[in-house]
């Protein structure tokens, strides 16, 4: 049987369970909801974060949890920014989550920009996964556009990529390609098309990912 969770929410995206099995709820529109254990919607939207661009498959994305969630109550969440012109971007902000009433998120820090920006609304991929060793990967896409799709191998940029990051935006010195000339440091892997869907092997700790692909040709890809 089909069971309905919770209802009344607006194009919801990405979503992540507390440790009291409360989940928060982003809301491409550019809102985060908290949703009780029991179903219910908390009536008022989780505000402080950037703009979003949410023109066409823009918006506020993907939420992750810290690991370290039960002593410092970070939370993550990745979105369409917008910049000069029309531009966009994928990028993810940071904050402390409080419960409340009202629940709110406190501190926001953008830690991380996809680069360069294009003027497209589509493919911004952006699922937030965390590995073992408490790294955040971000998974992106190649904005659908020719000229974004020109570059998911292009190791100077950051479209059609899987970047690695420290839960302060920093680079892990251990990245694949830290120290090579002309190479984003940030990147893990390449040439991605739009990774919409991304989840770690709870055994091998391996990121498996679905790409959406053009033509019917959607694919799970382990990276």
């Amino acid at each position: 049987d089909i069971v309905t969770v919770a209802d009344t929410l607006r194009n919801p995206w990405g979503m992540a369970f507390l440790p009291n099995g409360k989940m928060l709820v982003t809301e491409r529109i550019g809102y985060l909801r908290l949703v009780n254990a029991d179903g219910t919607v908390a009536p008022q939207a989780i505000g402080g974060f950037p703009a979003v661009d949410n023109r066409g498959q823009g918006g506020l994305l993907d939420v992750a949890i810290d690991p370290n969630f039960a002593t410092n109550q970070f939370i993550y969440v990745s979105y369409s920014e917008p910049r000069e012109n029309g531009t966009n971007n994928t990028a993810v902000a940071r904050g402390k989550f409080v419960e409340g009433p009202p629940a709110r998120v406190e501190n926001v820090q953008v830690i991380y920009h996809q680069g360069p920006s294009l003027n497209s609304t589509l493919h911004f991929g952006s699922r937030l996964n965390f590995l073992k060793d408490g790294t955040l990967l971000i998974t992106h896409g190649e904005r659908s556009i020719t000229e974004g799709r020109m570059q998911a191998q292009r190791m100077d940029g950051l479209l059609g990529k899987v970047a690695r990051i420290n839960t302060d935006g920093s680079i892990p010195k251990d990245n694949p390609f830290v120290g090579k000339a002309g190479v984003r440091e940030e990147i893990f892997s390449i040439g991605h098309r739009n990774i919409q869907s991304a989840a770690i092997h709870p055994t091998t700790g391996e990121l498996w990912e679905v790409e959406h692909g053009t033509r019917g040709g959607d694919e799970l890809n382990v990276v």
